[in-house]
């Protein structure tokens, strides 16, 4: 019976081999969040085994946990839905993007580290990621304003919901200015927070909300250059332009409340919302000539 345990052994050790080649890391965007920012983390699974791998059959084939500078685990508010079947074949690579931040409690700034666990079900193992580290940073409130939610077409008059607008401001590592979008209520049920772009230390937004309670934003990004963003009562974004500095733009609001944009001069880009017209497509930088 006692050479019975040698093929045993060896087919743990082949299975240990095997494993050792399907390595699993996490990829931020970014390294630096403020409370409640979402937060997409992309999940590269690298397969070097040999062999194919099944993934994604059930709920709890891809967990996550993060944990804070005291090694405290973050209790989780729910299970990051990870669901849909796919096939990954060997010397392959998957990427598994997520946003994580609505199922863990990090309202709280401070530094955390992230890491993803892949469940093998075929072969009963399971592998880590390295820990991803992240800083979770106050803002500096610039701007913010309760407004009430216009009710829908038909629907009878009652008492408007009360929402809020803020403008917050965040400084990455003292090398970048960040102007953050954040819409709540009194209730704490809705927490939306959003980066509209960077922005220069001298130039403060420009907000106004009009009559439909949409948020516009105009401010300076660049020495000669303007962002203008529109947000709708729900958090959506709207619209997003770029200005340049021909004359210094500013919002008017009209005898009618049409807020727009009067001075400066539109620039089209490619990250225009609405995606620009055929006639103001943003110009195309011509290809290099090849070396003779």
């Amino acid at each position: 019976m006692k050479f019975l345990g040698l093929p045993l052994a060896l087919w743990f050790v082949s299975l240990g081999l095997a494993c050792a080649q399907v390595t699993v890391e996490v990829a931020l965007e970014q390294e630096q969040f403020l409370p409640n920012e979402a937060l997409a983390v992309a999940v590269r699974i690298t397969n070097l085994s040999g062999q194919s791998l099944q993934l994604g059959a059930d709920a709890a084939w891809l967990t996550f946990s993060v944990e804070s500078s005291e090694n405290r685990v973050i209790l989780k508010t729910g299970e990051v839905p990870v669901a849909g079947e796919f096939k990954l074949d060997s010397a392959k690579r998957a990427i598994k993007r997520v946003d994580v931040s609505p199922y863990f409690n990090l309202s709280q700034p401070g530094h955390y580290t992230l890491t993803a666990t892949v469940k093998l079900k075929e072969w009963n193992q399971q592998i880590t990621s390295p820990p991803k580290p992240l800083d979770i940073i106050a803002g500096t409130k610039l701007w913010e304003q309760e407004f009430g939610v216009p009710g829908k077409p038909g629907q009878n008059t009652r008492t408007p919901e009360i929402r809020k607008y803020t403008l917050q401001q965040a400084n990455y590592l003292r090398k970048q200015l960040m102007l953050y979008f954040r819409l709540s209520d009194p209730a704490g049920r809705l927490n939306k927070v959003y980066p509209i772009g960077p922005m220069i230390s001298f130039g403060q937004p420009e907000p106004v909300v009009d009559r439909a309670s949409r948020l516009h934003v105009l401010y300076q990004n660049g020495p000669h250059s303007f962002n203008y963003t529109v947000f709708s009562p729900d958090g959506e974004l709207l619209v997003r332009q770029s200005y340049d500095f021909t004359s210094r733009p500013r919002l008017r609001t009209d005898t009618n409340s049409v807020v727009s944009v009067v001075g400066g001069t539109r620039r089209p880009t490619s990250r225009d919302l609405p995606a620009p017209a055929a006639s103001e497509d943003p110009p195309k930088t011509a290809a290099p000539a090849a070396a003779p």
